[in-house]
């Protein structure tokens, strides 16, 4: 467990392992625990939350925190709002563009064709009082320790000199978090585009016998996935969204810009999670274009071997009936006693072909289709 102490007006971070026995006088506390050490200290948290919040969590809320299965969903009660948020699952199982041991999001340093077994994702349960954030991570949660660091140096001489400033408050930082975490997604983007590449590639390219079907359908899937996660998510947003609207209005300074702080900050990451959504239909629909543009190809070649070929009998099917006709069982028929019967025929015969070859090439029965 990982405890923050921000204070806002000082521009400081102070991290702990153990809760503060009293909330700063300007500014909040960050809570980021991991699943397990929730369920392990859970009672530990709650009398801390009571001490510090006058407030306890839900049973059901509890429940919810520890569900590893649960989808992103928002909900609030009169001391506190709870929002659930999946992000993408540390390790080689986030995403199988890259090889077991290879980053997430990094180039593959192999060759051969991009490989997308799985989208796997996990919950994140952020827990916001009015001056305390509490968060539930996965058990080595990315996202926790690179925003912890990144909240570390923003109290630094050059982050103060470029303007960093520390979040005004639990829910301005709830949203800086979602915001990294949907990040990842736009970042997912760019390999769920290069292997989408690489399959209308092989589908689409000529003379192909394309056969690897499981990989395109593992990859459709994995599209129909992410968009399911990404409306998830937009629904609980819009949500917060929505109920930043009733919240009362409070006498204190700045609390009213704070509040359209907050609404800037959660439309922007709504409108992230929109272009996420927009980038996977888009995906969707070029994946079955290319599907049925393969089938439509496989379609017009086959057409094309069935022209020639029906060019080819048509050709053929004159000298059949003239040698049928001399192979009748006859004694008496034209030019068979003549020694010069045979070359004379044999001229027919190729005048015959030359003409329909001719007329079949200058109607283009028997040239070759440009894909």
């Amino acid at each position: 467990m990982r405890v923050f102490t921000i204070n806002v007006g000082a521009q400081g971070v102070v991290e702990a392992d153990a809760l503060p026995a009293e909330l700063p006088a300007k500014g909040f506390v960050w809570i980021a625990c991991a699943r397990r050490e929730f369920e392990v200290m859970q009672a530990a948290l709650q009398a801390g939350l009571l001490r510090l919040c006058a407030a306890q969590l839900f049973e059901l809320h509890v429940a919810d925190l520890l569900n590893n299965q649960l989808p992103s969903h928002y909900d609030y009660t009169s001391q506190y709002d709870m929002l659930v948020f999946r992000r993408l699952a540390a390790g080689s199982s986030e995403t199988d563009l890259a090889q077991p041991g290879e980053p997430l999001h990094q180039p593959a340093k192999r060759t051969g064709p991009p490989v997308l077994r799985r989208i796997d994702t996990s919950p994140v349960g952020f827990v916001v009082f009015d001056h305390v954030l509490l968060t539930v991570h996965p058990a080595g949660c990315a996202v926790r320790e690179a925003y912890a660091l990144k909240l570390l140096n923003a109290t630094s001489p050059e982050a103060r000199a470029n303007g960093v400033k520390l979040p005004a408050g639990p829910a301005d930082l709830m949203l800086r978090i979602v915001n990294q975490m949907v990040d990842g997604y736009l970042d997912l983007r760019r390999e769920l585009t290069r292997q989408m590449d690489h399959w209308q590639y092989e589908l689409l390219k000529p003379g192909s016998h394309f056969t690897n079907w499981s990989s395109v359908l593992d990859a459709r899937l994995a599209l129909h996935l992410l968009d399911e996660i990404c409306e998830d998510q937009r629904a609980a947003l819009q949500d917060w969204l929505d109920s930043i609207e009733t919240w009362p209005d409070a006498a204190a300074p700045g609390a009213q810009r704070e509040r359209e702080l907050l609404k800037v900050r959660s439309r922007d990451v709504l409108e992230h999670i929109e272009r996420v959504v927009h980038h996977v239909r888009r995906m969707e629909q070029s994946a079955e274009t290319a599907v049925q543009m393969h089938f439509s190809a496989q379609s017009h070649r086959t057409n094309d071997i069935m022209r020639t070929l029906t060019a080819l009998t048509a050709v053929f099917l004159p000298l059949n009936l003239i040698t049928g006709f001399f192979g009748m069982n006859f004694e008496f028929l034209p030019a068979i006693h003549s020694s010069s019967g045979f070359w004379w025929t044999l001229g027919l015969m190729v005048t015959l072909v030359v003409v329909i070859v001719l007329v079949f090439w200058r109607k283009r029965y028997l040239a070759r289709s440009r894909h």
